[in-house]
């Protein structure tokens, strides 16, 4: 029994680990200025933030159509595929979802669709999971059921002001006002938004996400993000905290994407956690 897995550009998974996994990645569409693009294929993360940082930008995301979906599934089916296991961003969030039930309805190969409420690197530790469980030798149903199981065990926290806090600790130009009150380190866990603390400089902001990272238990599985260049400063200082750690099993990085990137902004540095303990 062959077992295809998709995922749309959303979930923010880099190329290597892609291929890794196996995965199928249906573009999510990004529209600049009236003009479309499919991420990960015609649009180029340095452009997508060219644009993004030019005063009066238009930019709009679109999901990726059940024609497009029918296509992959078709395509992947022709290619031996018994059965699809299909993770997506959160029906809340885009109508990926949908769409992807819908061209499930319209294929002749059983497709299982998730969604995961998530977005961005989130919706790629599902996948993730959802590839490590099917490697292991489960069905559909209990792929899917590890897609879902992770992602109510997800953690975010993340900066949405990063390169003024990367400015701040002196790599790219003159140092902010110190009398500011802090920049706001957010997380996101189950529905909730919380502060977890105010952050002054690049080595604080690293030491608050890889704590509320660690914290999060043992056998840890933990996705690195950051988006414009200019915050990779916090990127090496998050980095430094969480390799040695004993209780993280694996972690990864790539730069935000378009698709996400168009909501928060290219100022956006953050990680996602998890443990891989199953039950």
């Amino acid at each position: 029994m062959t077992i295809a897995l998709v995922t749309d550009s959303n979930a923010q998974l880099p190329q290597q680990l892609v291929r890794r996994l196996g995965a199928t990645v249906v573009p999510i569409t990004v529209t600049i200025d009236g003009v479309d693009h499919l991420e990960g294929v015609d649009l180029d993360v340095a452009d997508a933030y060219r644009a993004l940082s030019r005063p009066g930008v238009e930019i709009a995301t679109a999901a990726p159509s059940p024609g497009r979906l029918i296509d992959v599934y078709t395509s992947l089916a022709a290619d031996g595929a018994d059965e699809i296991l299909s993770v997506h961003v959160g029906g809340e969030l885009s109508a990926t979802v949908n769409n992807a039930r819908l061209a499930a309805r319209e294929v002749e190969v059983e497709v299982e669709v998730v969604d995961t409420g998530l977005a961005s690197f989130g919706v790629g530790c599902c996948a993730w999971e959802a590839a490590d469980t099917l490697r292991d030798g489960a069905g559909l149903a209990e792929a899917a059921a590890a897609a879902h199981r992770t992602a109510g065990r997800i953690g975010s926290v993340f900066i949405v002001q990063a390169i003024a806090l990367a400015r701040r600790g002196g790599r790219y130009g003159d140092r902010l006002d110190d009398a500011t009150d802090g920049i706001p380190v957010l997380s996101y866990c189950g529905g909730d938004l919380d502060v977890v603390g105010m952050v002054d400089d690049v080595q604080e902001a690293a030491a608050v996400m890889a704590d509320f990272a660690l914290d999060w238990g043992t056998h840890l599985r933990v996705a690195l993000a950051t988006a414009d260049p200019a915050t990779a400063p916090i990127e090496a200082a998050r980095e430094a905290r969480l390799d040695d750690a004993p209780s993280l099993d694996e972690h990864g990085h790539d730069t935000v994407g378009p698709s996400v990137a168009a909501h928060p902004g290219a100022d956006t540095a953050g990680l996602f956690v998890y443990s891989r303990i199953r039950d």
